[in-house]
């Protein structure tokens, strides 16, 4: 005889939660348009006018990504990255009236990770935002620490041995510190200044050429196709960076 009993309830769907952006800008205009083209995207957005409620926000809801505005009311921005690296590594995308080189380099360097300027295009803002929210997907599947793959690319930063394709790649002294300096900070900007510091020392600052010559040899050792990099990349004027995907 066939039971009766009703069949157990199916369990119930489970969703991936939504990304959640906060945006601290004092400009109630730029934060509705902002807002509501990333909520087209799915997303959830917070708003924040002003340094000290942005980092309520950010301590609060621990958003994936932020979008901030450098003038703010009561304070810098630069002010709010150096409060929130010290316990966050959300990734930052500034969002700035301020296009000067200077004032790009030293939000990268305080801990951003792009700079876009104002005005901007909403179609630029959105895709920087799904590449910098993808690399944070990424980095969440790296590998050990110590350990840096790009391409066919491995650094064991360790062991300072790279190979390609399984083979080990011979590198000069200071091909090593340079790769290794932007394999410590992979898909990030490093400027110019903090390359060259880290690498020649702080009197070759300025030595700009030093970086172009060196990282043409990285690439040719590197690189598939070393005039057409995808991975060690120029951010023009700004500095160099690292990408993983590629």
């Amino acid at each position: 005889m066939p039971s009766t009993a009703p069949p157990p309830a199916a369990a119930p769907a489970t969703t991936a939660p939504a990304t959640t952006v906060l945006l601290v800008e004092d400009e109630a205009q730029i934060r509705r348009f902002v807002r509501e083209a990333m909520e087209q995207q799915g997303w959830r957005v917070a708003e924040a006018g002003a340094v000290l409620p942005g980092l309520a926000a950010a301590g609060t809801l621990a958003p994936d990504l932020i979008v901030l505005d450098l003038g703010l009311p009561d304070g810098d921005g630069h002010a709010f990255l150096a409060e929130l690296r010290q316990w966050s590594s959300t990734p930052v995308i500034v969002l700035s009236a301020r296009s000067h080189c200077g004032d790009k380099i030293r939000a990268l360097d305080a801990g951003a990770d792009d700079y876009l300027a104002k005005p901007f295009s909403m179609a630029e803002l959105l895709a920087r935002a799904r590449a910098t929210l993808r690399r944070q997907r990424q980095a969440g599947r790296r590998e050990p620490a110590g350990l840096v793959r790009f391409g066919d690319v491995a650094v064991d930063l360790e062991e300072r041995h790279v190979s390609k394709a399984g083979r080990r790649v011979h590198l000069t002294p200071t091909e090593y510190r340079l790769l290794a300096v932007l394999a410590g900070q992979a898909d990030r900007t490093v400027s110019n200044p903090r390359l060259l510091s880290a690498v020649w020392g702080p009197v070759h600052s300025e030595d700009g050429h030093y970086l172009r010559v060196y990282m043409g040899q990285l690439r040719h050792k590197l690189e598939d196709q070393p005039a057409q990099p995808r991975h060690l990349l120029t951010e023009t004027a700004v500095g160099y960076r690292l990408a993983l995907a590629g």
